[in-house]
């Protein structure tokens, strides 16, 4: 007691503060005589004193102490409207003494609602761009283009000279493509598309809504993408609890082996040099006598390939069925038609001659059977 009643009126003389206001800062400070002159004039000694009433026997809760406050400065008013406002940041403790002389700790921040974390994530994406979407009218809008043939295919020859060419068809590079993605925002978690349901406090998912709050795409999405546009619509269902989505039914996408082919393919091609070979000996079989009418026939087989022929208007159907079976050895074990093409019929009476079927300088297509 002794000691205190010195450091009391060594703190009066060094001040000049009265004696009431002195003991304050003392017991504050722990009777360290150093700290509480060092907390009297940081705190500002001249400032003006609001003397708050002692509150009466009754109203004082378990545990409160001899150093609580009775005496504050207008700083300390101030200091306190500071602290509400920096509820969001965390809650806030002393160590080792009193608020001016302890340690401050500053404990973790108070955990948002999921109310309030879906309410963040839509005001974020809002600043950075995005814009409210009519679901009605998006989906009355929405058609499926069709989209063209891609394949190949053979041009045929505009005159009988001319070789049928094989075109390819334009393969788009699938090394980008774009992808649409629907972020729904559940009352405990998102979920992706028709995907699991992911919750919000999860550490593995902070990077992924972080992003979406700085009206970025997340990067799991953009690898999706493989450098394409992202398209991502955000669904609110804060109010409501997460539904599995009913599986759908998928056709079966793997591999497998084909049996047979509707259309037989001819087996045992030869080279160009034997095909040569066997179209001069089919086209030295046709007799022509270069005293009757003669005509060019061309003929479109099934391979792809094609035969010009002369023909007399007296040879018959069969002639030129004889004709691509030498120059292809290999369909004499297949069978086919004879068509036209304009119109698209079928050469069934193989004994009328090409006068009577109408077949002068006419085109002839192969087809398997």
């Amino acid at each position: 007691m002794a000691d205190r009643e010195e450091a009391l009126r060594e703190f009066v003389a060094v001040t000049g503060a009265e004696e009431e206001r002195a003991r304050f800062f003392l017991e504050s400070a722990g009777w360290d005589l150093q700290i509480a002159l060092a907390s009297f004039y940081e705190d500002g000694g001249d400032e003006d004193i609001l003397t708050l009433p002692q509150p009466t026997p009754s109203s004082i809760s378990r545990g409160t102490g001899a150093s609580d406050h009775r005496v504050t400065s207008f700083r300390d008013l101030v200091h306190a409207q500071e602290e509400d406002d920096e509820e969001e940041e965390g809650q806030r403790f002393y160590a080792g003494g009193s608020e001016r002389s302890g340690q401050q700790i500053v404990g973790p921040p108070r955990k948002k609602s999921p109310n309030e974390l879906v309410e963040d994530l839509f005001k974020g994406a809002k600043e950075h761009g995005a814009v409210a979407v009519d679901r009605t009218a998006k989906s009355g809008g929405e058609t499926s283009k069709p989209k063209p043939f891609a394949g190949g295919g053979y041009r045929l020859g505009a005159t009988p000279e001319e070789e049928s060419a094989y075109v390819a068809g334009e393969r788009k590079p699938s090394s980008s493509q774009d992808v649409h993605v629907v972020l729904k925002l559940w009352k405990s978690g998102f979920s992706l598309d028709s995907g699991e349901l992911r919750s919000y406090q999860d550490p593995s998912n902070a990077q992924f809504l972080d992003d979406i709050r700085r009206g970025e795409v997340p990067a799991e999405l953009r690898r999706l993408a493989r450098g394409g546009q992202v398209n991502l619509d955000m669904e609110d269902h804060r109010d409501e609890e997460y539904v599995k989505p009913k599986s759908i039914f998928r056709a079966f996408t793997g591999e497998g082996q084909k049996l047979g082919s509707t259309a037989p393919q001819v087996m045992g091609t030869s080279s160009p040099a034997q095909q040569a070979e066997n179209e001069a000996k089919a086209s030295s079989a046709i007799v022509i006598d270069e005293s009757e009418p003669i005509t060019n026939i061309q003929i479109r087989l099934a391979d792809g390939g094609r035969l010009v022929q002369k023909f007399n208007h007296s040879h018959r159907i069969r002639d030129i069925r004889l004709f691509i079976v030498d120059a292809r050895p290999a369909m004499a074990a297949t069978s086919f038609v004879l068509m036209t093409t304009f119109p698209n019929k079928e050469l069934t009476d193989e004994n009328q001659t090409l006068k009577e079927a109408n077949l002068l300088n006419a085109v002839i297509v192969q087809r398997l059977t």
